[in-house]
């Protein structure tokens, strides 16, 4: 992926970020997650080089997969929102860190479940090679978002 790309993936991060959201009014929100969303896609065109009659099946089918997506990143966030909120109350029982751990898990399946239901209806449209190319670009743009939560995400005392 090419540097710039980089920067966009961190802004996608800031957007599900629940201190950020407090700070931020419902339209400056709802503003930044569409350029981040544009700058996304932008991205994915820009590192897949899409023949006209390849981009005429695969948009679509790439909207759609971005909706899934964000219902796995709310799912996520809301992961992430509960365990600050106990970690803030010093309120991470054995009870509350297993189910956390366990939507956690689940979140990680569903997200791997999604690419897997995606690449045959993928491949029906691009080549094998770009089908790759394409899981490989959205691998690249989530490990960024997860090292970036990792780092700002503070171990279960």
């Amino acid at each position: 992926m090419k540097r710039w790309s980089i920067g966009v993936v961190i802004v996608a991060l800031a957007v599900s970020g629940p201190v950020l959201a407090q700070d931020m009014t419902g339209d400056t929100m709802q503003a930044l997650k569409e350029k981040v969303k544009a700058d996304k896609k932008l991205v994915v065109s820009a590192n897949l080089n899409l023949t006209e009659a390849e981009a005429k099946g695969f948009w679509p089918m790439y909207e759609s997969y971005q909706k899934e997506l964000e219902a796995i990143n709310k799912r996520t966030l809301k992961v992430i929102t509960d365990y600050a909120d106990a970690y803030r109350a010093d309120a991470v029982t054995d009870d509350k860190a297993k189910a956390l751990l366990d939507e956690a898990l689940a979140v990680e399946s569903a997200e791997a479940d999604l690419k897997k239901s995606y690449v045959p209806k993928l491949s029906k449209v691009l080549p094998l090679k770009k089908v790759t190319r394409y899981i490989q670009i959205e691998n690249k743009i989530r490990a960024v978002v997860r090292y970036e939560l990792a780092s700002a995400i503070p171990l279960v005392k």
